[in-house]
């Protein structure tokens, strides 16, 4: 395989379809003018990521803002690797009364970290963009 066909740009299609087959991400949100990367557990539906978090900067933070969500996965039986970006905005949906929201809290998102995780944030997405790339 060429270098040049080990690598694909994935559709937006494809990018949600793939962000429906995990659990784990990552969100990148602005910081005092830095970057902050903070792991999460999630779900994905109509092109939303909506993940529980507890009081924190995510919270304080994360609302109104531009936010980066990423997900990848590696295949090691196929070689296969892809990694998948939403770009949007955060939102505090926690107390929002839209039947979007009310809908998006009623995902199944397990926070794998202890404590509790009241509040709801979700990134609407303006854009996914993903690839897929073999490893061998």
């Amino acid at each position: 395989m060429s270098p040049s066909s080990r690598m694909g740009v994935l559709s937006e299609r494809e990018c949600a379809r793939l962000l429906q087959t995990q659990r784990i991400g990552r969100i990148a949100l602005v910081v005092d003018g830095k970057p902050e990367i903070f792991p999460v557990n999630y779900a994905f539906d109509e092109g939303v990521v909506v993940f529980r978090t507890s009081s924190g900067l995510k919270l304080e933070r994360g609302p109104y803002t531009p936010a980066a969500f990423e997900v990848d996965h590696f295949d090691p039986n196929e070689g296969v690797a892809w990694s998948v970006v939403v770009h949007g905005t955060a939102q505090d949906i926690s107390s929002s009364l839209d039947s979007l929201s009310e809908k998006l809290r009623k995902l199944a998102v397990t926070p794998s970290a202890p404590g509790s995780r009241r509040h709801w944030m979700a990134v609407y997405a303006d854009r996914l963009t993903g690839r897929r790339f073999s490893i061998r």
